[in-house]
C-alpha cells in the first residue's frame, strides 16, 4: 500500500488570486479532515509599478508575466511560504459562461454533444479558448420529460499560458486554473444547499451569481466596483482619490452626504441583482452573500437588504478553518477580499 492512500497525512495547497488591484496568496493544510490556515499574503500594484495588474476591459495582464512573477515571489519570500503546489483563480470578466440544454442521451455521447454546441455560443475561435462544462440538472440526468441543462465556461488561451508562464517564472507548481466564481461558492456556501446571490465585490467590477444547491445558476459583471465608487466621491466633493477612499471605508453609508452620492450606482446594483434573480426559474433565493474588497463599505449590508428584502451577510471563506486566536480581528477584516484565494487552496485540499 502507498503511503498516499492514507487520507490523513498531512497536505498543503495554496490558493492564488491576481485581481485587479493586489495579488493575494493563501495557504491551507490539512490534516485529516482538520483544514488549517499556514499563512498569507497580499502585495497592491500601487506598491510597484504606476498601474494596476489587470483591467476589467481586457481578458489579459496589463503587466508583463515577468513582472507580475515578481510580485507573487516576493509575497512568497516575505511570508515565507514553503508549499509550491497552487491553483490559479481567472476572474469572471476574463471567463465567458453560457448555458444551453441537449435533448436527452448516454454519458458516452454527452462530451461531444457539447463540444458540438459549444461552438453556437462562445464569441471567439473555438481553437483560441480553453472550455469546461457541468451538468446543471445532474439529478434529473435520464428523465426524458427533461433536457440535459448545461453550465459552461470558456477562458481564452492566451490567459492560460500568461498564468503558466507567470507559475513557471514564481517557480510555482500550477496545478489548476479556475475561473473566481466557483471559488466564491466552495469558500462560501461549503455544504449549504440553499439558493443564494453570491456578489464579488472587486475594485473595477462586481459579480453577481445566481447560486442553487451549491451549482452556479448564471453569473455576469457590471461596471461598478469599488474604485468607481471611490471615483463618484472624488468627483462630487472634489477631493483626491485617496482621501475620498479613506472617507469611504471610514465613513460609508453612514454618512448621508456620502449616502446621496453613492445611491443612484448601489441603486443599480440593486437593480441587476433583481433581474438576475428573476431570471432564476428555480426556487426563491433565500439569501446575499456579499464579498470582495469592497464588501465592508460601512452600512452595504443593511442596504442591501431593505433594498432586496432578503438576509443579507458577509463571507466569511475562514468559518470552517482552524487559525490562531491572536488572528480573529484580522480575519474578520480580511475575509471578504481574500475568499477567492481561500476558494483556490480549498479546491486543492480537497
Amino acid at each position: 500500500m502507498k503511503l498516499g492512500s492514507f487520507k490523513f497525512l498531512p497536505r498543503s495547497f495554496l490558493g492564488v488570486d491576481i485581481g485587479t488591484s493586489s495579488i493575494k496568496v493563501v495557504e491551507l493544510s490539512r490534516w485529516g479532515t482538520r483544514k488549517s490556515l499556514k499563512n498569507y499574503g497580499e502585495i497592491r500594484s500601487a506598491v510597484l509599478y504606476d498601474k494596476p495588474f489587470r483591467t476589467a476591459e481586457k481578458s489579459s495582464l496589463l503587466l508583463s508575466s515577468k513582472d507580475i512573477a515578481r510580485a507573487l515571489r516576493a509575497i512568497v519570500e516575505e511570508a515565507k511560504i514553503e508549499t509550491k503546489e497552487a491553483i490559479f483563480s481567472i476572474p469572471d470578466f476574463s471567463s465567458f459562461f453560457t448555458r444551453f440544454e441537449l435533448p436527452e442521451m448516454t454519458p458516452e455521447e454527452l462530451p461531444e454533444a457539447v463540444q458540438y454546441e459549444a461552438r453556437k455560443h462562445v464569441p471567439l475561435p473555438f481553437a483560441e479558448v480553453t472550455f469546461d462544462w457541468q451538468i446543471l440538472n445532474r439529478k434529473r440526468l435520464g428523465s426524458a420529460k427533461e433536457p440535459i441543462k448545461i453550465l459552461m465556461v470558456a477562458v481564452p488561451n492566451e490567459l492560460i499560458n500568461q498564468y503558466q508562464e507567470i507559475a513557471h517564472l514564481a517557480k510555482i507548481k500550477l496545478t489548476a486554473l479556475e475561473a473566481e466564481v466557483f471559488g466564491l461558492i466552495r469558500s462560501s456556501l461549503n455544504e449549504e444547499k440553499s439558493s443564494a446571490v453570491i456578489l464579488d465585490m472587486g475594485a473595477q467590477t462586481t459579480t453577481i451569481n445566481v447560486v442553487d444547491q451549491g451549482i452556479l445558476q448564471s453569473s455576469r459583471s457590471i461596471d461598478i466596483g469599488g474604485g468607481s465608487l471611490s471615483e463618484r466621491i472624488s468627483q462630487s466633493l472634489s477631493i483626491d482619490r485617496i482621501k475620498a477612499e479613506e472617507k469611504k471605508m471610514g465613513e460609508g453609508l453612514s454618512s448621508k452626504e456620502l449616502k446621496t452620492v453613492l445611491t443612484p450606482m448601489l441603486d443599480t446594483l440593486v437593480t441587476e441583482i433583481v433581474r438576475a434573480t428573476q431570471n432564476f426559474k428555480g426556487k426563491e433565493i433565500q439569501k446575499v452573500i456579499v464579498g470582495g474588497g469592497s464588501a465592508l463599505l460601512p452600512g452595504l449590508l443593511p442596504y442591501l437588504a431593505e433594498s432586496l428584502q432578503k438576509e443579507t451577510e458577509l463571507i466569511d471563506p475562514f468559518r470552517s478553518i482552524f487559525y490562531s486566536p491572536v488572528l480573529e480581528d484580522t480575519i474578520k477584516e480580511m475575509g471578504p477580499s481574500y475568499a477567492v484565494a481561500v476558494g483556490m487552496a480549498l479546491r486543492g485540499l480537497e
